[in-house]
């Protein structure tokens, strides 16, 4: 039997992240207070029938745990298949995305579609649950389809009915994606409507951040995306603040030292051009608020193998205030 997963404000976890919460970037942000981490979204269907470019989504190692695999999907035997063959390979937690907007997603049915199809939601969900027992299921909300179609609070309710053991929403409709503000109050509004764990996501950019949603919104914990892209120590941020200490800004030589570790563990776990490719990708995104960080970024953008990093990391580390971007 699989252990309970630690849900806790000063627990936060890593949501799944489409093109970023690989292996590596797992473990970078589990060295950096990650309680938990959420696999890239998987297609049911892609792993029942072999699809080639489901496999990468589910590499994993001892040190990436606990760890949630996320499902989208919107049939529930296919669902069913795919927690099978999962659960044959070891994994102990699921997800099943049903907040997804992008538009390849919802062709099919699956993510945000569903909520469109409460009663399909909860077969799914149902599915789910049969193959694997309580205790190991989630699932991602958002508020509804669009304004006026809300059904975030019905919808709590079904699914803690049919075995979930927890609740992550984005207080946000499908049709606004991330524009707008994320309604935090929203948030609570679920929390006293069902009596499973609610985990935060949305807007949460900062520790501060999760602090004040934490307090407004009485969640059981939070889940980091985008604050996570700009700061993987985003996690020991929350613990340390939750604690009554603030953590100051990350200095150029722990910059550099973030970008060296990061690059380290794609080396070990992905294919190299594909890895470095994703490194030139996220590195900027460390780098907001460093002096001379432009021109950084035009090397990085530039930079055509492995052998150019070292010399990009030294002016990462010598960073002074040549620019302030």
């Amino acid at each position: 039997m699989s252990s309970p997963l630690p849900i806790a404000p000063g627990s936060p976890w890593l949501a799944p992240l489409a093109g970023f919460s690989d292996l590596a970037f797992r473990l970078l942000c589990r060295e950096r207070g990650a309680a938990v981490a959420v696999t890239e979204m998987v297609s049911a269907k892609g792993l029942v029938y072999g699809s080639p470019g489901t496999e990468p989504l589910l590499a994993t190692c001892p040190e990436d745990c606990p760890l949630v695999v996320q499902l989208f999907g919107a049939e529930p035997e296919t669902v069913a298949r795919a927690m099978d063959l999962l659960l044959a390979r070891g994994f102990t937690h699921f997800d099943l995305n049903a907040g997804c907007s992008v538009p390849k997603v919802v062709k099919t049915g699956a993510g945000a579609a569903l909520l469109n199809d409460p009663a399909r939601l909860v077969c799914v969900v149902a599915a789910m649950v049969r193959a694997v027992g309580p205790g190991r299921v989630g699932v991602k909300l958002r508020l509804g389809w669009c304004a006026g179609r809300e059904c975030h609070l019905d919808l709590g309710r079904a699914l803690e009915d049919a075995g979930v053991a927890w609740l992550t929403l984005h207080p946000r409709t499908a049709r606004q994606a991330f524009s707008g503000r994320a309604d935090w109050p929203e948030i609570a509004a679920l929390v006293s409507r069902v009596s499973i764990p609610v985990m935060a996501s949305g807007d949460l950019f900062t520790a501060e951040d999760a602090a004040a949603c934490l307090k407004e919104s009485g969640a059981s914990g939070v889940m980091f995306a985008r604050g996570a892209m700009a700061d993987p120590a985003v996690f020991s941020r929350l613990q340390a603040l939750l604690d009554g200490q603030v953590l100051p800004p990350a200095t150029p030589a722990e910059l550099a030292a973030l970008v060296s570790r990061h690059a380290e563990l794609i080396r070990r776990f992905d294919f190299p051009r594909r890895g470095f490719l994703r490194l030139r990708t996220i590195v900027p995104r460390y780098l907001r608020g460093l002096p001379g960080a432009k021109a950084v970024r035009e090397a990085l953008i530039r930079a055509a193998d492995w052998s150019e990093l070292p010399g990009i990391i030294e002016r990462i580390a010598a960073a002074r205030s040549e620019e302030s971007c």
